[in-house]
């Protein structure tokens, strides 16, 4: 576990500078954050893994609970309800429900008879994977969905159930995709457009991936220098902090620093792949939970760095999507942590 807790620290060092640079009450927030995030890190340790995995339908129904109570009574930016304002914290319940969700479907899957009735496992586990999914996606927060369908899927990829179910399942998914557009809010369809058409939008839609590509561009080698970010530090890129909170690293750490982050997410993947291939010949149950548990929360990692990177460097549609201990957000971080502590 220290080997994994060493690259995490590396790679917070370089977001925290970075929010520094922006501006300096964003990072002592964010170390004020990172301090919670190992409180709650060695507490969950002590509590250990199995406590909360016999308890991870509580968990899933609890953080249910909290999404319904976000979408009727939270905090509303932007036009989105994601947030439960706590005065000192505001708290978003679709970020660290992302941890139980994993943990919830390890202990599903892990389960599992492999003798049993898979249209009927497949079709409950469908609707718990749905429950949250469509919540989250009225707040509306299109990016944290996909994140909870991406993670679902290659959960149950991975799971006992027989492999040509799950892509029947894909097949119907991808089958249904274009009607998915109707759901869709205006400004989500325009950043969709603007992606394939950025030069007919230049000022509005397209407006934020056109300067974080400027940005990336201008941090050249070696970069600005720590707080000379002109893009960032003068607000010509919106939500430099958050969602191109990259283009704000490489702007002021140059290609060099932008390459050391993603070194650094290279070596925790690495590292969770090892732990999780350590489980992959057992057959016991706890061992088939261990290792369904770190291959979802390599897909987590993995999915939001590939689609936060992507947006950042304009060859993605802009998602709304955060990057793992360099986005400004507390409720990311501790998630994220408690996500660590949990590796069984």
């Amino acid at each position: 576990m220290i080997q994994l807790l060493l690259p995490v620290c590396f790679l917070f060092i370089f977001g925290f500078f970075n929010l520094f640079g922006i501006r300096t009450t964003l990072g002592t927030t964010m170390l004020l954050n990172f301090g919670v995030g190992f409180a709650f890190f060695f507490i969950i340790k002590r509590l250990g893994w199995k406590f909360f995995r016999s308890n991870a339908n509580f968990f899933y129904w609890a953080f249910i609970a909290v999404l319904i109570i976000t979408y009727i009574i939270g905090l509303e930016v932007k036009g989105s309800k994601r947030w439960i304002d706590l005065l000192f914290f505001r708290f978003q319940g679709s970020e660290f429900f992302k941890v139980f969700f994993i943990l919830f479907f390890a202990d599903f899957f892990s389960k599992l008879n492999r003798q049993g009735n898979t249209f009927i496992n497949l079709t409950i586990s469908l609707f718990y994977f749905l429950l949250p999914t469509f919540i989250i996606f009225k707040q509306p927060d299109l990016g944290n969905a996909m994140v909870y369908v991406f993670i679902y899927f290659v959960m149950v990829l991975f799971s006992s159930i027989p492999k040509k179910n799950v892509l029947y399942l894909m097949g119907a998914v991808l089958s249904l995709l274009p009607f998915g557009w109707i759901f869709l809010k205006e400004y989500q369809k325009q950043r969709i457009f603007s992606f394939f058409q950025p030069h007919l939008d230049t000022q509005q839609n397209a407006y934020n991936m056109i300067q974080a590509m400027i940005t990336i561009g201008s941090g050249t080698l070696l970069g600005r220098g720590l707080g000379l970010g002109t893009q960032s530090k003068l607000f010509f890129l919106p939500e430099n902090s958050t969602d191109f909170a990259f283009s704000s690293l490489v702007e002021q750490f140059g290609f060099v620093g932008g390459a050391m982050t993603l070194i650094l997410f290279a070596i925790i993947l690495y590292l969770l792949f090892k732990r999780a291939h350590s489980y992959v010949l057992k057959e016991e149950e706890t061992s088939r939970f261990s290792f369904l548990y770190v291959v979802g929360i390599i897909s987590f990692i993995f999915f939001q760095v590939f689609i936060n990177i992507g947006m950042n460097l304009g060859i993605l549609p802009i998602a709304g999507i955060a990057l793992p201990f360099v986005s400004y957000g507390g409720s990311m971080l501790v998630s994220l942590m408690i996500g660590f502590a949990l590796i069984p």
